[in-house]
Parts: structure tokens; sequence; C-alpha cells
């Protein structure tokens, strides 16, 4: 029998979570002449990781507690472990453990919170998050082989494990999302993104790669290869809709595939104070949902709500939103559901996936840091989101606060 003398352990008090960075590599189109076409799907984390490291030299590399990185397909250059894989390749201690982590498209994102609530109960201090997607060497659901009861038990319709038919489905069931508001949306995209490209507010986040082509030689990406600047709601009208004859889903109202890796640096507020590092974003609230797969990009809809009902929060309250644009009548549901514009300046001011491309597992972080840049711009914002759909009917939300934020400004 135990000693009823010994004390009780010792239960850590909850901490505040903040985001200190994040960093990406430019997005390259999937394909075998993409910007990516001869690079490691690892070595995009490893690059993005190393940037960390660079820009918070204040941070020694020990004191990093864990490294969480996300991967749809996890094979290949995506296998092997990637957090701990990936850590070592950077450069990072080996007494630094890491981990993989997938929730498809939500991967970056569920890597957050996840070590977010490490650092929250008091088990962690500093950690690294990320995801990387080499979708030219990993198509989504690649290789994969799902159980055959899900249709001969009918557990999900037999096009729910296609994402392009989910959003034909979200168009199928609100008779209000027209083509033409999809049309109207993917176009805005591509101009919000070519403005901020324009005024300077996307290079900052960026990570150069070095690339090597065997034909080509050497090179260098420092620029996101998928947008489309001068695209026009003529020439959406006239595209294919390749998920259904006579469909409403078209190549320019959905996100390209793309290869891409990102990852961020959280902290808690008291150990970012103690080291010195920046505080961009203090965590609130998270929360996951589920839906029917066959119209998956309803998932950020119960997710919100449950975030903000954990934050004592209302739609009202949040300032900006960074939605992921897997599709653009996904994006439309959420803002139908919640009562807002199509062109709410609010909603992903530097345009979206759409535009910018969507490497799955990557984009949760990328959300997350142009949220960040965008709370420095608007001190009178308090609290933003970032929230996505993900595959087999689930959704993500994670709400923000801004450290910027005065009163003064808000009663401007």
């Amino acid at each position: 029998m135990p000693s009823t003398s010994r004390p009780d352990a010792r239960v850590p008090a909850a901490r505040r979570v903040v985001f200190v960075d994040g960093v990406r590599t430019p997005f390259g189109r999937a394909r075998k002449d993409g910007l990516y076409a001869h690079t490691r799907a690892d070595d995009l984390a490893v690059r993005t990781v190393r940037e960390l490291l660079r820009r918070h030299p204040q941070l020694p590399p020990e004191r990093v507690d864990d490294v969480a990185l996300a991967a749809t397909t996890q094979q290949g250059d995506q296998g092997l472990t990637l957090g701990r894989t990936v850590a070592m390749l950077a450069g990072l201690p080996t007494t630094v453990p890491g981990f993989a982590i997938d929730r498809m498209c939500a991967g970056a994102m569920t890597a957050v919170t996840t070590t977010a609530a490490a650092i929250g109960f008091g088990a962690q201090d500093v950690t690294i998050a990320g995801g990387v997607e080499h979708m030219g060497r990993h198509p989504m659901g690649f290789d994969a082989d799902p159980n055959p009861r899900f249709l001969a038990e009918r557990i999900v319709a037999a096009d729910a494990l296609n994402m392009g038919v989910t959003a034909e489905n979200l168009h199928d069931r609100f008779p209000a999302l027209t083509k033409e508001r999809a049309d109207a949306y993917g176009a805005a995209s591509q101009a919000k993104y070519a403005a901020a490209l324009a005024a300077g507010k996307i290079d900052p986040d960026l990570v150069p790669v070095a690339l090597r082509d065997p034909e080509r030689g050497w090179g260098l990406a420092t620029a996101d290869e998928p947008p489309r600047p001068g695209t026009t709601l003529e020439g959406l009208a006239g595209l294919a809709t390749p998920f259904r004859a006579g469909g409403r889903v078209t190549a320019g109202t959905s996100a390209p595939l793309t290869d891409g890796a990102a990852s961020c640096l959280l902290a808690a507020e008291d150990v970012a104070e103690e080291l010195g590092l920046p505080v961009r974003m203090r965590l609130v609230s998270f929360a996951y949902a589920g839906v029917e797969p066959e119209v998956m990009g309803l998932g950020p809809v119960p997710s919100t709500q449950k975030a903000l009902e954990r934050a004592g929060l209302t739609i009202d309250d949040i300032g900006l939103f960074e939605l992921n644009e897997a599709f653009a009548v996904q994006v439309l549901s959420f803002l139908d559901a919640f009562g807002i514009a199509d062109d709410d300046p609010r909603v992903n001011p530097y345009g979206g996936a759409i535009a910018v491309g969507h490497p799955l597992a990557s984009s949760g972080v990328r959300l997350m840091t142009q949220l960040a840049r965008q709370f420095a711009e608007h001190p009178e914002v308090r609290y933003g989101l970032t929230a996505m759909c993900v595959g087999l009917g689930q959704g993500g939300t994670v709400i923000w606060e801004n450290p910027h934020f005065t009163a003064e400004e808000a009663a401007r």
C-alpha cells in the first residue's frame, strides 16, 4: 500500500498559449513541371523549421519541447514520423522529440491545437507545429484502401470520398449557392491575393527554397506558383465542370493541387516573455466537429459554433476571418450560415487557397500566419478566427486574440 503521508501530485494550472511566428515555403503547382517536382517533401518542411530558428536566435534550440508535423499521405518522403525526422534534419538537438499527425486538410491546425493543449496544461513550454504536402508525389488518397464496409453498410455515400463531388452536393442542397456567386468569389480571391502581393503583404512570411532540376540546373523558389492574376468572371464562366457533367464546380472555384510546407512556433506566454519572443496572437479556444461526409464543406459551421460557445463569444465579436478556400461554395456556405456577405472585407483580406493553393496538411498554419499579420495591421480588431473544412465530413476552428488590440482604436 502506498504511504498516505506522501504529498499530492502537483497539477499545473492552465497557461496562456501564444503564436510566436509562422512561415511557409512558396507554394508550387503539383505537376511534373511544377516548382518542387524534384524537391523532397521533408526538405520543404525542414526549410520552414530552420527559418523559424533563424528568425528567433534568442530561442535556445534545446528549449523546443516537441515538433508536430502533419501530412495527409504519410508515405515515402512524407512518412517516417515527420516531426522527429524533420527536427533532426533541421539541426535541432537529438533531445527534441517529434511526431506525425493526420487530420487531412486540418493536419497543421491539429498539430497546433495538440501541442498548444500540452503547453496550456503545463507539460511543455515551446513547440513547433506545421505540415507539408507534396501532392505532385503523393496525390490525395493515393494507395489508400478504404474499408469496403463504408459503402456496403451505407456508412457514407459513394461520392463522399471525392471532395469535388461533395462541393457539388453543397450547390445541390442550397439553391442560393449559385455558380455565379462561386465564380464571383473565385475571381475575388485572385484579385485580393494579387493586391496583397503588390502591397508587400505576402513575401514576409515566405522562406526561399533552393531547387535543383536535372535539366534546368539550380534555382530558387521565392514566389507562389499557383495564382492566376487577371482572372475574370468571363473567363471563369466557360470553364469545364470536371466533377459532374453540367455541374457548377470548376478549376476556377477550387483550390489547385499544390506542393508546400508551413510551420509555426508556439509558446506559453510567460515563457515567451522570459525568452524575449514576440507575441503575435493569443489562443482563445478551438473546436473540431463532424458532419455528413457527403457535404464535407459544412464542417467549419458547427466547429465554429462550438469554438465560439467555448470562448463565450458570438460571430459578431470576430473582426477577421481566415477561411480555407477548398472550394468557393464551401466558403459561401459558411458565410450564409453566419449571415456574412460574400464580399465582407473581414474575410480573407489577402485572398485564399483558390489563388495561392492548398497543400492539404500545411494550410492551417498558412491561415494562422496570415491572420497574425492582419492583427498587426488592425489594432481595432480584438478577435479573429481560422477555420477549414476537412475530408470525410469534419471542420476545424481556432479563435485567436489580437495582442495589438486597443480599446481606443476600436472606438474610432
